[in-house]
């Protein structure tokens, strides 16, 4: 069973930047894609950004518009989310997902992290 433990979450200020880690444990194949979706408060979970490997490939909402970079190190089982510019309507828990399968990635992930609050004040 793959486990995901996300960091770097907190209180930020309207403008600024943060970048989230996530790194997996029990990972078994080498075709695996991870990422990253959000929570607001009263808002439905929502894909945020992936990476597939061993490719590389990033694959992003259409919301995301610039301001959120996913990379990763795939021999490391790491994935990370770099956003600038934040805005309080970033406010949101941010988990940390994972797939075999890069379409159930984007939508159904198999594989899930606790999640890690992300606050943006005005």
């Amino acid at each position: 069973q793959v486990q995901l433990v996300e960091s770097g979450g907190g209180l930020v200020q309207a403008g600024g930047s943060l970048r989230l880690s996530c790194a997996a444990s029990g990972r078994t194949s080498s075709s695996y894609a991870m990422g990253w979706f959000r929570q607001a408060p009263g808002r439905e979970r929502e894909f945020v950004a992936a990476i597939r490997w061993p490719a590389g490939r990033t694959y992003y909402a259409g919301f995301v518009k610039g301001r959120f970079t996913i990379s990763g190190e795939n021999a490391k089982n790491a994935v990370y989310l770099q956003v600038t510019g934040l805005k309080p309507e970033d406010t949101a828990v941010y988990f940390c997902a994972g797939d075999p399968s890069i379409g159930a990635m984007q939508t159904t992930p198999r594989d899930w992290g606790q999640g890690t609050q992300v606050t943006v004040s005005s």
